[in-house]
């Protein structure tokens, strides 16, 4: 809905890396025509600027749309972007601003108080919680958006249900706890096994959180998140002669408590590689493991990874 307030012949400047939906589909409207994608590191301020700048020129010379998507942080790569930089070049352009806030939630991130226009979340996953609702949720403090927005519901339809309501409400009346519990445990656990990482002795290789000291924007997220989150990702290594993706799928298929699934936010802990989708970049490593932290107790999930781990280690003794 908010890629189609933009007229035929706009511009869409979106992450490198977002949710794999987003990004397929905006292909498929870049194929058709109907817009044109301009792929950016969202993290890189100065780049993502200059790209503000160089497509608002060209959308004013066609006389066309343009607008910002911004991911923070994003899927799978956990890259922070400069939420009040980047909306404030995109207003000094004229280029609306939507975020995605699925991964922060409301709870850690009001992107429409860092000047959005729009905010994006999947109710699917944190806000409801459970995962057993399918949803989406558009906010905007724009009364002009907000009517477009209302025209394109009534027309397409996409208005939820009595009982998805009563779910969503449901999950959303538990995310403070569920969140605060969810990420103390994934914090921890990337401390963990970041320590791992470390050892060489197991097939762990680059943890990301936005927590660690070694997160690239780690002072970035500080500031402007309320929280770190409960997702993070860790890299399986090539081991024994197996590919990293090898890897990763066999500590994956020896998993107990850690649910193999893909998808996010729910209070069971999930664990997917990335790549096996054959939409995700090539940017996105091999045999990344995004880890979608539940309420379980932390000493059972960490134990949980330590013995897949330890498992396809033995299998695959370092060369």
């Amino acid at each position: 809905a908010v890629v189609h307030l933009m007229r035929p012949g706009g511009h869409l400047i979106m992450p490198r890396h977002s949710y794999q939906g987003l990004a397929v589909m905006a292909q498929q409207l870049a194929d058709r025509g109907t817009v044109t994608v301009h792929r950016v590191d969202i993290a890189e301020t100065a780049a993502v600027e200059q790209t503000l700048r160089d497509v608002s020129e060209t959308a004013r010379a066609e006389q066309a749309d343009a607008m910002l998507w911004i991911e923070s942080p994003t899927n799978p790569m956990l890259e922070v972007a400069d939420l009040p930089a980047l909306t404030r070049a995109a207003r000094d352009y004229g280029v609306r601003t939507a975020v995605d806030n699925t991964f922060a939630t409301p709870m850690r991130q009001r992107p429409l108080l860092s000047g959005a226009d729009i905010v994006v979340h999947s109710v699917t996953k944190f806000l409801s919680g459970h995962s057993d609702l399918i949803m989406g949720a558009v906010v905007t403090a724009d009364p002009s958006i907000q009517a477009e927005l209302h025209t394109h519901r009534t027309l397409h339809g996409a208005i939820p249900g009595p009982m998805e309501v009563f779910l969503a409400l449901r999950g959303v009346r538990t995310l403070a706890v569920r969140l605060n519990a969810a990420e103390a445990t994934a914090g921890s656990l990337a401390e963990q096994l970041e320590g791992l990482s470390r050892g060489g002795d197991l097939p762990v290789g680059r943890v990301v959180y936005p927590g660690l000291r070694s997160h690239p924007q780690h002072e970035r997220a500080g500031e402007q998140l309320a929280g770190y989150g409960a997702i993070l990702t860790v890299d399986a290594v090539a081991r024994g002669g197996r590919s990293a993706a090898e890897v990763a799928d066999a500590v994956l298929a020896r998993l107990k408590v850690w649910t193999p699934a893909t998808s996010l936010g729910g209070v069971e802990s999930l664990a997917e590689r990335r790549r096996r989708h054959a939409g995700e970049p090539e940017t996105v490593p091999e045999g990344l493991i995004r880890l979608s932290v539940g309420i379980e107790r932390a000493e059972d999930l960490y134990a949980d990874l330590l013995q897949a781990l330890q498992a396809v280690a033995r299998d695959n003794p370092a060369e």
